[in-house]
């Protein structure tokens, strides 16, 4: 059998396996960040949610299928572990530099809208203030 296909199916049921654990656990856990970021809107929440599932599978599936080419041939145990050390470990990487860049670009529109939220007009809108004097 030759051993560069085990690699192969190894680091295709891994790497599926990674990726479809990692968009779940962030689809559960970033629902409740997306409600807030959103401002409650709940089915909102939901809709965007479902949306950055559905890139995050596209792009790292993607990544993986592209990724897959092996240009040596490999003839032993070990050599199974060392290539599938490398591509599971930029896979990895990869999935990681997504979900922060996610969470990043996430809490930046979040604290925008506490910025927004919080800010308090210098003057209540029924009251009026008289000119300063150098004015």
């Amino acid at each position: 059998m030759d051993l560069t296909v085990v690699a192969y199916v190894i680091y295709l049921v891994v790497s599926i396996a990674l990726t479809v654990w990692v968009a779940r656990t962030l689809s559960h856990n970033g629902r409740i960040f997306l409600s807030d970021v959103l401002r409650g809107d709940e089915r909102l929440a939901d809709a965007v949610n479902r949306l950055l599932v559905v890139g995050f599978y596209l792009v790292n599936l993607g990544f993986v299928a592209l990724y897959l080419h092996q240009s040596d041939e490999i003839t032993d145990a070990r050599g199974i572990f060392e290539a599938l050390s490398t591509k599971l470990g930029v896979v990895l990487l990869v999935l990681g530099v997504m979900h922060l860049a996610n969470v990043y670009v996430l809490n930046r529109i979040r604290r925008r809208g506490v910025m927004e939220r919080e800010q308090v007009p210098p003057v209540r809108p029924t009251d009026w203030a008289a000119p300063t004097a150098g004015a």
